[in-house]
């Protein structure tokens, strides 16, 4: 009885150790994942869009980020975007580490920052990716510095949907939605699920509680691999107008069985004859998988997304294999796939806008930003008066580098703007009735201008035109300058276009 007693006191013992033992390696790995949770804090200097020459006064944001492998840092591209300095900040550590941006993408919200001090990372090791994509409903834990106080915070949540969808620009990818409390200062924070980290906190649904979002482990890799060679080139994706294949009078015109699903081409991206992709098209397959009548596939059981998410997996030397119904019959193409798609209004992506000072006009081409910052009654009324920054606000360009060129700031009041209406926002159509193709092509037309006269006009139905006497205006550009406190006539890159001779 005696040795019966001993022996289950002797297995409590081991039980309570082996417990104890546990413990201790999860307060260890748990240590661990917050040592490599670091703070990120900037001091941005964003652009004064309606004043090209200037930037916005300092403000300062922060967010978060995380250790990676290469002694790196992941974190938001929109934590550090137009960032004049970056600091880092570790767990219970006042100390601030320098940082750089090494690579960025705005289109992914993702960037990788670079510390002078490469010793921060000696104890403190990057955490471990998972490779697959969580389960909905599994529990996630996610780390950040959120506002409302200082330290370190933790919140816990679950995983409520995976779903292919939109990033930023005209970038998509899968995104993980999570139901754990995320605020500002909680972007670029990891997410983990059993201490492996299955993607980065990049935004949140304001109109609703508890809504976050996930750029996943598996879209993380992609962005580290394309950024290995210091460049980010992008994802590579198509950009053909589809339609679903649901309504029974569609399916009957097109002549398929009810057996076949897929999406419908309804508008190809190129007109060429060589693309292998028409009007009318059925894509039933990507690869070897059959798509859905709404355009979904199986990615694994209780998991289906967009057919378009394995173009990333699936691109070699830019095409990608489909099947496609034409005339009824079936037909396997090679669809080039592109990272880029030049749009004719593009955003400038961490960039600062050009600019061209001549006379009282200060010239810049058309950026995202400055449509987004019209509102809509401006917009209404560009529509009404045909300006093309309504009328071909969706466009691609007509031509290799068609640029539109705006007046991007208030007239300068100046004697040689006497009895002319203010063009603010106005698009530049022609100088001296030459068609203007870009900003550098209307550099180079006043400089090369020999005329007495310099004659602008606006590619709208109610702008009048200017007239300037061409050596009135440069002697005013210089007194214009001095008045407003502009250091330079041009951005840097227009300077020397300025600068060129004939």
């Amino acid at each position: 009885m005696h040795d019966k007693r001993t022996v289950r006191a002797l297995l409590g013992a081991v039980f309570l150790l082996s417990i104890a033992g546990l413990a201790r390696a999860d307060d260890a790995e748990e240590s661990a994942i917050r040592e490599s949770v670091v703070k990120v804090s900037a001091t941005m200097r964003l652009p004064e869009i309606v004043k090209p020459w200037a930037k916005q006064s300092p403000r300062d944001v922060s967010g978060t980020g995380v250790v990676i492998e290469g002694k790196r840092i992941l974190t938001n591209a929109h934590v550090v975007l137009y960032a004049s300095q970056l600091f880092v900040e570790s767990h219970q550590s006042s100390d601030k580490l320098v940082a750089t941006v090494e690579a960025i993408s705005t289109g992914m919200d993702l960037a990788v920052l670079k510390l002078e001090d490469e010793s921060f990372f000696d104890k403190r090791p990057p955490l471990t990716r998972t490779e697959t994509l969580p389960e909905v409903k599994e529990s996630v834990l996610v780390y950040g510095y959120p506002q409302g106080g200082t330290s370190l915070s933790v919140t816990k949540g679950i995983v409520s949907r995976i779903e292919f969808a939109g990033y930023n620009e005209q970038t998509a990818g899968v995104r993980i939605q999570v139901d754990a409390a995320i605020n500002p200062g909680n972007s670029g924070g990891p997410a983990l699920v059993d201490n492996k980290l299955i993607g980065l906190i990049f935004s949140r649904l304001n109109q609703s509680d508890n809504i976050g979002y996930i750029i996943p482990s598996e879209e993380i890799d992609l962005f580290l691999k394309d950024v290995a060679d210091g460049n980010y080139d992008g994802k590579p994706a198509m950009y053909d107008s589809l339609q679903t294949l649901e309504n029974d009078a569609l399916r009957s015109m097109l002549k398929v069985d009810k057996k076949v699903t897929g999406m419908v081409v309804h508008r190809p991206d190129r007109d060429e004859e060589s693309y292998p992709l028409k009007a009318w098209d059925l894509i039933t397959k990507i690869g070897d998988q059959e798509v859905d009548n709404v355009g979904m596939i199986k990615v694994r059981d209780n998991l289906r997304l967009r057919f378009q998410y394995l173009i990333q997996k699936l691109a070699k030397d830019g095409n990608v294999p489909m099947t496609v119904i034409r005339d009824g019959k079936p037909i396997a193409i090679e669809l080039p796939v592109s990272p880029t798609h030049r749009m004719l209004i593009e955003p400038l992506r961490g960039r600062y806008p050009q600019y061209f000072v001549f006379g009282p006009l200060v010239f810049s081409p058309v950026s995202s930003e400055i449509l987004t910052g019209l509102g809509d009654r401006t917009a209404a009324l560009f529509s009404f008066i045909g300006s093309p920054m309504a009328t071909r606000r969706g466009d691609k360009p007509k031509f290799e580098g068609e640029e539109l060129v705006v007046v991007a700031a208030p007239m300068f009041p100046h004697p040689t703007s006497k009895g002319y209406s203010n063009p603010f926002m106005k698009v530049i159509k022609e100088i001296n009735g030459t068609h203007v193709r870009n900003i550098r092509h209307l550099v180079e037309l006043i400089r090369d201008a020999t005329d007495k006269y310099i004659t602008i006009s606006f590619d709208d139905r109610a702008s009048e035109s200017i007239v300037f006497n061409r050596e009135e205006a440069l002697r005013a550009t210089e007194d214009i300058l001095n008045d407003n406190g502009l250091r330079q006539q041009a951005s840097d890159e227009l300077k020397a276009v300025w600068s060129e001779k004939k």
